[in-house]
């Protein structure tokens, strides 16, 4: 009886986290479970996903929703090109730029945001409001704390390239001068299209996490288009993540879970893991949709928080 009662409440201190962290957030072309750290197939799916999937999937593909999501900018990489390479100068900077620890030591562009156009190879193209260098140096200096920094001494209107969900796009951003580099610091000017309303609703609290859990966000797409990364949530008293996936033409869905819950002695913490899921074909402009939520994965930065800077 003591057993059963500590599983009970150590599957509710997790489920309890896992909702916490998704209100802070907002047939089968081929089918597969991967868990965290690293991409081999894992023998034994977590039980019970295969018809939640199949019901987002069918609620997804082919509806007015879909279609909403596929005309908009949503990206799957960072809306932040850094200076040269990509690679900061030292660890100084490299932990002032993951904090969001910035100076401004110069004006910037005063000029208002108005709007300006996403333009992706073979003509299409999407009309967006455009962030005014303040507003996009801002996504930027999130943070201020005693540490390193790097200072801004100034900005221009520029363009980059974004990895989204419809390819490559080129889109107008702030190119930001930064001390001690020859090259600035691009941040995309446009943020994120909204997401279309779900034509199916999420599962209820009472899912245990060992059945299905809500991910926590989209950290990457391979170059070929044949795997993604996710973050997936679990507690100290477990053998981690496992993802479930189930491709259909128009979608990919992933079901997350918790394996191996253990009996022993826990505290209530909620853990973040990337798991790389492999696709049995190129994502191309399928949607990555949660099992769990009924939505789009978002992209995030990495096992932390949501993308700060979208």
């Amino acid at each position: 009886m003591r057993t059963d009662m500590t599983r009970t409440a150590r599957r509710l201190r997790l489920r309890l986290l896992l909702v916490l962290a998704l209100s802070a957030a907002g047939a089968a072309a081929g089918c597969g479970s991967t868990k965290a750290g690293g991409t081999g197939p894992e023998p034994e799916p977590a039980p019970r996903t295969g018809p939640r999937a199949q019901q987002v999937a069918e609620a997804w593909d082919g509806s007015r929703a879909a279609a909403r999501w596929r005309a908009g900018f949503h990206p799957v990489a960072p809306l932040v090109d850094l200076p040269g390479t990509g690679l900061l100068r030292d660890d100084a900077d490299r932990q002032a730029y993951e904090i969001g620890n910035f100076d401004l030591r110069g004006k910037l562009p005063a000029a208002p945001g108005g709007n300006g156009r996403v333009t992706w190879p073979g003509g299409a193209s999407l009309t967006m409001p455009l962030m005014d260098a303040e507003q996009a140096y801002r996504t930027l200096d999130r943070a201020d704390s005693p540490g390193p920094r790097l200072t801004v001494t100034g900005a221009r209107r520029g363009e980059m390239t974004v990895a989204t969900s419809r390819g490559p796009a080129t889109v107008p951003a702030w190119l930001f001068t930064l001390e001690g580099y020859d090259s600035p610091l691009a941040r995309a000017a446009v943020r994120p299209s909204r997401p279309p309303a779900p034509p199916i609703g999420p599962l209820g609290n009472d899912v245990p996490t060992d059945v299905l859990a809500p991910l926590g966000g989209l950290t990457g797409v391979a170059g070929n288009g044949r795997s993604v990364t996710v973050v997936a949530h679990h507690g100290s008293c477990d053998d981690g993540p496992v993802v479930d996936v189930l491709e259909t033409k128009g979608s990919v869905v992933l079901s997350a879970a918790v394996t191996g819950v253990d009996d022993g002695p826990c505290t209530s913490e909620l853990r973040g893991k990337s798991v790389t899921v492999k696709l049995a074909g190129p994502l191309g402009d399928r949607i990555v949709l949660d099992a769990f939520t009924g939505r789009p994965v978002p992209y995030t930065d990495g096992p932390g928080a949501a993308d700060a800077r979208s």
